[in-house]
């Protein structure tokens, strides 16, 4: 009867997930009236073009973020979703703006050269690992795992690094309903940031915790490499993991890398579904973790103009409330009680840097095999 059960939750996730990822926008260009809301017209609105990683699309095109751009500053929006690796990497003719999920991106972008006009964080997300109700259970049971209160948090992340690079079996913290070794899903390092952070802090846990440099960068390449060489195929985008995560359930995916705000905006966006999500998803937080954070990087004055008006107070409330991303204002109050979801710490603490760009461009290429 609970196998059942389990089995027919299952289902209704993938569902639901299914339906998310067909209403989901995989770029998008914001749109309004042409009136304003006093029945004038409207002030001349500016299209501001750009790529943004793909966990900002839901709000980006959220309705009430396009009417306050438009009506308020004058802007409509048009984002296509790339990695913040490739497009801090990439050509940039033709765009206004880029939006990695990483200050390291933006700096890597600098480094090669590129032009900023202006640059400031949006908001921050920390950075997590997503599982199911029973894998967290084990993972409990092997110490690696602790419950306080509400949530969850990886108080053992070297051991969790060692069970996978060696080889350890799900059978042997007792889920013989898992095929194979222990693994955690991972999007590409080399293509999107929620990859790269997530070596950047396996490469600091291997070097006992302090932030890697050039001195020592060389000893933690062989255990970042082995983690991800057994990953195979990796996505090249966040939001494209967090679906197949809840698409094809715990046995292709007992856990995966994601950033705190993807739950969160899911949640959201699916009221009537919180009482399942709570009872079969598990948002782990590493001790330590790191911060992804969100800045715009504005190429020219119209992409000036978009970095203004995303701090916009009404804007950032949109985002914690419906998206899940903590707000990059100073003073900011971030309230999980809003969001309806157990399992939010009302902070983030025990958080580690990451490595500098120079130091991460060597990590990535050796997880690449070059």
């Amino acid at each position: 009867m609970k196998q059942r059960a389990g089995l027919i939750i299952l289902i209704a996730v993938a569902l639901i997930v299914a339906v998310y990822a067909m209403t989901r926008p995989k770029a998008t260009t914001t749109s309004g009236p042409t009136q304003a809301a006093n029945g004038r017209p409207a002030a001349e609105v500016t299209e501001v073009r750009g790529y943004i990683g793909g966990e900002k699309l839901g709000f980006i095109a959220d309705p009430d973020v396009v009417r306050i751009l438009k009506d308020k500053y004058g802007v409509r929006v048009n984002a296509t979703k790339l990695g913040s690796i490739d497009m801090v990497k990439g050509q940039t003719t033709g765009q206004d703006f880029l939006w990695p999920s990483s200050q390291v991106a933006q700096e890597i972008y600098k480094e090669r050269g590129g032009k900023i006009v202006r640059a400031d964080i949006i908001f921050n997300s920390p950075l997590v690992l997503y599982s199911w109700d029973f894998v967290t259970d084990a993972l409990i049971k092997a110490k690696v795992v602790r419950k306080q209160g509400e949530e969850y948090y990886i108080v053992d992340l070297p051991k969790l690094i060692d069970m996978v690079n060696h080889r350890t079996q799900w059978k042997a913290i007792g889920l013989n309903q898992l095929y194979g070794g222990i693994s955690v899903r991972s999007t590409d390092p080399a293509k999107s940031n929620s990859g790269m952070m997530f070596a950047g802090l396996l490469a600091n846990m291997a070097n006992g915790g302090e932030v890697v440099d050039n001195a020592s960068v060389g000893k933690t390449i062989p255990v970042v490499k082995s983690f991800f060489g057994r990953l195979g195929y990796m996505e090249g985008s966040s939001g494209d993991q967090f679906e197949q995560f809840l698409k094809m359930g715990e046995g292709a995916n007992p856990l995966v890398v994601g950033y705190e705000s993807q739950l969160v905006e899911f949640g959201m966006e699916n009221a009537q579904y919180r009482d399942m999500l709570k009872q079969r998803i598990r948002i782990l937080y590493p001790r330590p973790t790191v911060w992804s954070s969100h800045p715009l990087i504005a190429l020219n004055a119209n992409g000036s103009k978009l970095l203004d008006a995303l701090h916009d107070p009404e804007i950032q409330k949109i985002a914690w409330e419906k998206h899940g991303f903590r707000s990059g204002l100073l003073g900011a109050q971030n309230d999980p009680s809003v969001l309806q979801l157990a399992g939010i710490p009302a902070k983030i603490e025990n958080v580690i840097p990451m490595p500098t760009p120079r130091v991460m461009d060597k990590i990535i290429k050796s997880v690449g095999g070059q």
